[in-house]
């Protein structure tokens, strides 16, 4: 029994770290952040001699679909900051859904040990 109140109080701890990135008060921006290098189709272009056109995109799914946004070059630190701290937030989020059924799967088992037949 006291195995499963240390293994509950771990839990709980998780938990309270875990939280601190939730409760962080930094702008989130769902999607990634990358380098995107295209030809553009003119005939007599660089492009097509492979010098392709490079730009800083987010991309990100919305309904089922992929959407992209070319960045400007003065905001690309910027929105791969708030990237990445929504890729965090995601991952804290996962991780509050694991540990949630942990300590249910730990309080079942104390449960378990602590009930008592009905009175009959």
């Amino acid at each position: 029994m006291s195995r499963l109140r240390s293994a509950l109080e771990g839990h709980l701890t998780d938990l309270q770290r875990i939280l601190k990135v939730v409760f962080g008060r930094s702008p989130l921006v769902k999607g990634n952040v990358y380098e995107l290098a295209r030809k553009c189709g003119k005939a007599n272009c660089v492009c097509t001699r492979g010098e392709l056109h490079r730009s800083m995109v987010l991309t990100w799914s919305e309904q089922g679909k992929s959407r992209l946004r070319s960045i400007p070059s003065g905001r690309v630190t910027e929105v791969k900051k708030k990237s990445e701290e929504y890729l965090r937030f995601r991952r804290a989020r996962a991780r509050v859904t694991e540990i949630h059924r942990e300590i249910l799967a730990v309080m079942d088992r104390i449960e378990k040990l602590r009930r008592e037949e009905p009175l009959r």
